[in-house]
Protein backbone atom coordinates (compact mmCIF):
# COMPACT_ATOMS: atom_id res chain seq x y z
CA UNK A 1 0.00 0.00 0.00
CA UNK A 2 1.52 3.03 -0.93
CA UNK A 3 -0.37 5.44 1.35
CA UNK A 4 -2.35 4.69 4.42
CA UNK A 5 -5.77 5.10 3.51
CA UNK A 6 -7.47 8.58 5.04
CA UNK A 7 -10.73 8.85 7.38
CA UNK A 8 -12.83 11.91 6.52
CA UNK A 9 -16.12 11.92 7.56
CA UNK A 10 -17.66 9.95 10.24
CA UNK A 11 -21.25 11.16 11.28
CA UNK A 12 -20.67 14.46 11.42
CA UNK A 13 -17.46 14.02 12.76
CA UNK A 14 -14.43 15.48 10.88
CA UNK A 15 -11.23 13.62 12.08
CA UNK A 16 -7.66 14.77 11.15
CA UNK A 17 -4.59 12.96 9.91
CA UNK A 18 -3.53 12.48 13.35
CA UNK A 19 -6.54 10.58 14.53
CA UNK A 20 -5.60 8.05 11.64
CA UNK A 21 -4.07 5.38 14.02
CA UNK A 22 -7.13 5.90 16.15
CA UNK A 23 -10.14 5.81 13.42
CA UNK A 24 -8.06 2.49 12.28
CA UNK A 25 -8.34 0.60 15.75
CA UNK A 26 -12.43 2.24 15.71
CA UNK A 27 -12.77 0.43 12.02
CA UNK A 28 -11.17 -2.87 13.11
CA UNK A 29 -12.54 -3.27 16.54
CA UNK A 30 -16.14 -1.95 16.16
CA UNK A 31 -16.81 -1.87 12.36
CA UNK A 32 -18.36 -3.44 10.26
CA UNK A 33 -17.50 -3.62 6.25
CA UNK A 34 -20.72 -2.80 4.06
CA UNK A 35 -18.88 -2.34 0.84
CA UNK A 36 -16.74 -0.38 -1.72
CA UNK A 37 -17.34 1.92 -4.44
CA UNK A 38 -15.73 2.34 -7.93
CA UNK A 39 -13.11 4.46 -7.38
CA UNK A 40 -12.14 1.84 -4.14
CA UNK A 41 -13.59 3.95 -1.34
CA UNK A 42 -14.36 1.31 1.34
CA UNK A 43 -17.38 2.09 3.81
CA UNK A 44 -18.59 0.83 7.06
CA UNK A 45 -20.91 1.00 9.52
CA UNK A 46 -20.91 0.21 13.39
CA UNK A 47 -21.82 -3.45 14.30
CA UNK A 48 -23.86 -2.26 17.27
CA UNK A 49 -25.12 1.20 18.19
CA UNK A 50 -25.65 2.31 21.56
CA UNK A 51 -28.56 2.81 23.00
CA UNK A 52 -30.57 5.09 21.84
CA UNK A 53 -28.62 6.46 19.16
CA UNK A 54 -27.92 4.80 15.38
CA UNK A 55 -25.34 3.11 14.15
CA UNK A 56 -22.30 5.77 12.89
CA UNK A 57 -21.37 5.29 9.38
CA UNK A 58 -17.57 6.05 7.45
CA UNK A 59 -15.60 6.03 4.26
CA UNK A 60 -12.37 5.08 4.26
CA UNK A 61 -11.22 7.19 1.15
CA UNK A 62 -9.17 5.29 -1.30
CA UNK A 63 -7.01 8.09 -2.43
CA UNK A 64 -6.66 11.70 -1.05
CA UNK A 65 -8.98 13.16 1.27
CA UNK A 66 -12.23 14.81 -1.42
CA UNK A 67 -15.21 14.66 -0.19
CA UNK A 68 -16.64 15.05 -4.04
CA UNK A 69 -15.47 11.42 -4.71
CA UNK A 70 -18.05 9.92 -2.63
CA UNK A 71 -20.65 8.77 -5.78
CA UNK A 72 -24.45 9.29 -5.30
CA UNK A 73 -24.98 5.83 -4.55
CA UNK A 74 -22.78 6.21 -1.30
CA UNK A 75 -23.98 9.41 -0.25
CA UNK A 76 -27.31 8.63 0.67
CA UNK A 77 -26.60 5.62 2.66
CA UNK A 78 -23.58 7.72 4.57
CA UNK A 79 -26.03 10.41 5.34
CA UNK A 80 -29.05 8.35 6.42
CA UNK A 81 -31.00 9.06 3.55
CA UNK A 82 -31.61 5.37 2.45
CA UNK A 83 -31.25 2.01 4.53
CA UNK A 84 -29.06 0.54 1.85
CA UNK A 85 -26.80 1.54 -0.65
CA UNK A 86 -27.89 2.33 -4.36
CA UNK A 87 -25.38 0.22 -5.89
CA UNK A 88 -28.01 -2.08 -8.15
CA UNK A 89 -29.51 0.97 -9.40
CA UNK A 90 -28.54 1.13 -13.11
CA UNK A 91 -27.23 4.65 -14.23
CA UNK A 92 -29.15 6.51 -16.30
CA UNK A 93 -28.04 8.13 -20.00
CA UNK A 94 -28.00 11.51 -18.90
CA UNK A 95 -25.69 10.54 -15.61
CA UNK A 96 -21.96 11.78 -16.08
CA UNK A 97 -18.83 10.02 -14.57
CA UNK A 98 -17.41 11.76 -12.03
CA UNK A 99 -15.03 14.35 -12.26
CA UNK A 100 -12.74 15.67 -9.09
CA UNK A 101 -13.07 18.78 -7.66
CA UNK A 102 -11.16 21.30 -9.86
CA UNK A 103 -11.21 24.58 -7.77
CA UNK A 104 -7.55 25.40 -7.85
CA UNK A 105 -6.31 23.56 -10.89
CA UNK A 106 -6.07 24.59 -14.28
CA UNK A 107 -8.92 22.87 -15.23
CA UNK A 108 -11.12 25.43 -13.11
CA UNK A 109 -14.01 27.55 -14.33
CA UNK A 110 -12.98 30.73 -15.66
CA UNK A 111 -15.29 33.29 -16.53
CA UNK A 112 -14.96 35.35 -19.62
CA UNK A 113 -12.39 38.40 -18.19
CA UNK A 114 -11.17 36.60 -15.88
CA UNK A 115 -7.01 37.42 -14.78
CA UNK A 116 -5.84 33.79 -15.95
CA UNK A 117 -8.11 33.75 -19.29
CA UNK A 118 -6.15 37.18 -20.36
CA UNK A 119 -8.18 39.67 -18.67
CA UNK A 120 -10.15 40.96 -21.46
CA UNK A 121 -14.22 41.02 -21.77
CA UNK A 122 -16.17 41.95 -24.93
CA UNK A 123 -17.03 45.45 -24.96
CA UNK A 124 -20.63 46.59 -23.51
CA UNK A 125 -23.45 46.70 -26.48
CA UNK A 126 -24.66 49.65 -24.70
CA UNK A 127 -28.47 48.55 -25.28
CA UNK A 128 -28.85 48.91 -21.08
CA UNK A 129 -31.07 51.66 -19.60
CA UNK A 130 -30.91 52.34 -16.43
CA UNK A 131 -33.92 52.86 -14.26
CA UNK A 132 -34.44 56.28 -12.37
CA UNK A 133 -37.26 57.07 -9.86
CA UNK A 134 -38.81 59.42 -11.56
CA UNK A 135 -39.69 58.07 -15.21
Amino acid sequence: MDHPPAIAYMSGMKLAKIGYIGTDLFTRLRGRGVGTDALGNRYFEEKSAGRGRRARRWVVYAGPIEASSVPPEWHGWLHYTVDAPLTNVARLPWQKPHLPNRTGTAFSYRPAGHDYSGGRRRPATGDYDAWSPGE
